[in-house]
C-alpha cells in the first residue's frame, strides 16, 4: 500500500441530523473529517452549504471544531441539507433525507483539483454521488495518484448500481457494510459464495486492493492480499448509532497512516466506532484516553 502523505480530503456531505431531542451536526464527509481532524490528521473539508442560517451555523461549527471551510461551497439558490433521524428500539438509526440541497451542487474548481493532488488520502461516497453535479465533480477530483477510499452508503432510493459501481471502481479500498456486501455480491452473481470468496471476487472485479466491512456491534473485518483480518468489536451501551460507520473509517485512515499492522488497524477502528455510537450525535468530542479504555477492554 502506497500513500505518498499524510494529508485527507474529504469530500461530499455535510447537513444537519435532526434528532427527536435535537439537531446535530452530521455527513458521512463532515464526520469522518472532523474525527480525523481530533486524532491529528491534516484534513480537507470539501462540501457545500446553503446561503442560510443553518449554513452558517454549520461553518461555526466546523471553524469551532479546528476544520477550515475554505473549500465549504456556498450556494445561492439550494438550502443546507437536513436529514430527519429516527431510532429504533436498539438505537439504530434510519433517514429520511430530502434533495435537492446544496451538497447534491459541489462545483468543480482548479484550485480543489489541486488541493486533492496534494493529498496522500481521498475520500468519497455514494450518496454525496446521487447527483450528476456533484458526482462530475468528485470523478474530476479523484483522478490523480492519491490513495482513494470509497464509503458505499446504498440509502433507497440512492443506491443505482451503475453510480456505485463506478465510484468502487476508481478506489483502492472500499468500506461497505455486510448488508450493502449482501446486494453488491448478488449483482455479481456472488450471494452463494462464503465472505471471503466473496471479496476475493470482488477485489478482482473492481480492482480493489482492500474492501473493509462492518457489521455493526459485531465488528468488522478486511480482505487484502488473499488474507481476511477479523476483529469481532467491542461491547459498548449503545445511544445511537448515527456516524459510528464514519467514526469508524476515521479510526481505519489514521491507522493506515501510522502503517500499524492490519490486526491493529481494524482493532483501532472497531473501538472509535464502539466509542462513538456510545455517545448522542455522529461528531462528540473524543479524547485519546477514551479510546485506549475501550481498546483495553478487550484485553
Amino acid at each position: 500500500m502506497n500513500i505518498k502523505n499524510k494529508n485527507v480530503l474529504c469530500i461530499g456531505e455535510v447537513l444537519w441530523d435532526r434528532f427527536p431531542a435535537g439537531s446535530k451536526p452530521g455527513g458521512a464527509s463532515l464526520n469522518t473529517g472532523v474525527h480525523l481532524n481530533n486524532l491529528g490528521a491534516h484534513v480537507v473539508l470539501a462540501s457545500r452549504v446553503g446561503k442560510d442560517q443553518s449554513g452558517k451555523k454549520l461553518s461555526d461549527f466546523l471553524s469551532g471544531s479546528g476544520l477550515s471551510c475554505d473549500w465549504i461551497q456556498e450556494d445561492d439558490r439550494l438550502a443546507t441539507s437536513e436529514v430527519l433521524v429516527r431510532l429504533d428500539e436498539n438505537r439504530n438509526a434510519t433517514y429520511e433525507i430530502c434533495k435537492p440541497v446544496a451538497w447534491d451542487n459541489i462545483q468543480f474548481t482548479y484550485a480543489l483539483k489541486n488541493a486533492a493532488k496534494n493529498s496522500g488520502i481521498l475520500v468519497y461516497g455514494s450518496l454525496a454521488s446521487r447527483s450528476e453535479v456533484t458526482r462530475e465533480t468528485i470523478l474530476r477530483v479523484i483522478s490523480n495518484d492519491a490513495f482513494k477510499i470509497m464509503d458505499v452508503n446504498l440509502r433507497k432510493p440512492y443506491d443505482q448500481r451503475e453510480v456505485v459501481e463506478l465510484l468502487m471502481a476508481k478506489a483502492n479500498l472500499v468500506k461497505i457494510n455486510d448488508d450493502e456486501l449482501k446486494i453488491v455480491a448478488s449483482w455479481n452473481h456472488l450471494i452463494n459464495l462464503d465472505e471471503k470468496a466473496q471479496l476475493q471476487r470482488l477485489t478482482s472485479i473492481y480492482n480493489l486492493q482492500m474492501i473493509c466491512v462492518t457489521k455493526g456491534s459485531n465488528g468488522a473485518f478486511i480482505y487484502k492480499d488473499g488474507k481476511l483480518f477479523d476483529h469481532p468489536g467491542f461491547k459498548v451501551k449503545a445511544v445511537d448509532t448515527v456516524g459510528a460507520g464514519d467514526a469508524f473509517l476515521a479510526g481505519l485512515i489514521h491507522s493506515l497512516l501510522a502503517e500499524n499492522p492490519m490486526e491493529k488497524v481494524l482493532e483501532f477502528a472497531c473501538a472509535l466506532g464502539a466509542l462513538v455510537a456510545s455517545k448522542m450525535g455522529a461528531t462528540p468530542k473524543i479524547e485519546m484516553e477514551q479510546i485506549s479504555e475501550i481498546l483495553s477492554s478487550n484485553k
